[in-house]
């Protein structure tokens, strides 16, 4: 696979709630990022701080590039606060470092504060 189709099939994965699948294709080192600086080794950890965040989250992927070494993955976010109430259309970008097919480091950007209720 190549670093972008490594990137796309990890969001993939986890957009089809197969964590286990996503999971294979990180690094035993492999560092999230996301938004606030919150950083996570595994994707449990991961789950755990989102749950509270929202009640459901899809990313609506609009582009995929490779430049430089890194996968950049750009769209919108679309789901359901904790009330239930719904939101769309807020813009995210990930970056991805990937290696021998596994992700080294995700970095993770977003628009979700200005928009949170």
């Amino acid at each position: 696979m190549t670093p972008r189709t490594t990137a796309l099939a990890f969001l993939g994965h986890l957009a089809e709630g197969a964590p286990d699948r996503a999971a294979a294709l990180l690094a035993p080192d492999a560092v999230m990022t996301f938004p606030g600086g919150a950083t996570f080794r595994d994707l449990a950890e991961l789950a755990a701080w989102s749950a509270p965040r929202y009640a459901r989250i899809a990313k609506r992927i609009e582009r995929a590039e490779e430049s430089a070494g890194a996968v950049y993955v750009s769209g919108t976010l679309e789901g359901a606060w904790p009330d239930g109430t719904p939101f769309s259309g807020i813009r995210f970008i990930d970056r991805f470092e990937v290696a021998d097919g596994l992700i080294l480091r995700q970095e993770v950007w977003n628009d979700m504060a200005e928009h949170r209720p």
